[in-house]
């Protein structure tokens, strides 16, 4: 008998034999998402606060029932009243699924979290707890199949996100050719958004990856090249992007309520 079942091999009963702080990584990665989670959640419910003419929290762009302000919806309200047990659904849970399908079926993401949560496993050399492994092969993991679904429909957020930043150019009063503090938070979570989208392996998958001659598609490849080149940030614009959306939030908020003035450059 041979291999890591021969009996001339040593045999430890350690998790890991590593004397570094290997579990630190993995235990900010939690912590992180926890915290994500826990205010998006808190937010979604609150239902309010989030639209001061001309800004918008990307929680809730785009608002489509009858419960947004005024203003704050660019396709009308084409769900009209929608009521659960007797109480409105909040504007935010119709938006929410698709990024945050998005993002928990990302490669990367899957990653984090994976060793995060389950320690499947929470770093190298480091065995995880779990006897059998089936992959990604039955539920609910076979689900992570339809990422690539969720890659389009974040591409369709990206641009009502990147409209209401144009839009955030205007004033309280809707004239065009300002510029605030507002707007400049709107542009740069629109950006950071598409960079993370941009650098996402699906979509460098989808623009190169079925192509055989990249001679006889030099455009195609010469977007490849790109892409692959922001490839290689992915894992930075995906928590990046995460601390974008959320803080874009807090500022709409803070404005929203009150609490602070969105000061206009001109």
């Amino acid at each position: 008998m041979s291999g890591v079942f021969s009996p001339t091999r040593a045999k430890i009963a350690a998790r890991t034999l590593r004397t570094d702080r290997w579990w630190l990584q993995p235990a900010i990665t939690v912590a992180v998402l926890v915290a994500f989670i826990i205010y998006a959640t808190i937010r979604a419910f609150e239902a309010k606060f989030y639209f001061a003419e001309p800004l918008i929290s990307p929680f809730y762009s785009p608002c489509m029932t009858s419960a947004c302000p005024e203003g704050a919806s660019l396709v009308g309200h084409p769900l009209g009243t929608v009521a659960l047990f007797g109480m409105a659904i909040s504007p935010a849970l119709f938006i929410l699924i698709f990024p945050l399908g998005f993002r928990m079926t990302c490669y990367y993401y899957r990653k984090a979290y994976y060793r995060s949560f389950w320690q499947s496993p929470p770093a190298c050399a480091v065995a995880e707890p779990h006897k059998t492994y089936t992959g990604e092969t039955k539920a609910p993991l076979v689900l992570q199949n339809g990422h690539r679904w969720f890659f389009l429909a974040g591409l369709v957020f990206n641009v009502i996100l990147t409209i209401d930043a144009f839009l955030a150019f205007r004033n309280a009063q809707g004239q065009w050719g300002h510029m605030s503090v507002g707007t400049l938070v709107l542009l740069t979570n629109a950006t950071l958004l598409w960079l993370y989208s941009a650098s996402c392996h699906t979509c460098r998958h989808t623009i190169g990856g079925r192509l055989r001659h990249f001679s006889k598609h030099p455009v195609r490849y010469k977007l490849w090249t790109w892409v692959s080149v922001l490839n290689h940030s992915h894992p930075t614009f995906a928590w990046i992007s995460l601390f974008g959306v959320a803080l874009s939030d807090v500022y709409v908020r803070f404005v929203a309520s009150g609490s602070i003035t969105n000061f206009y450059f001109f």
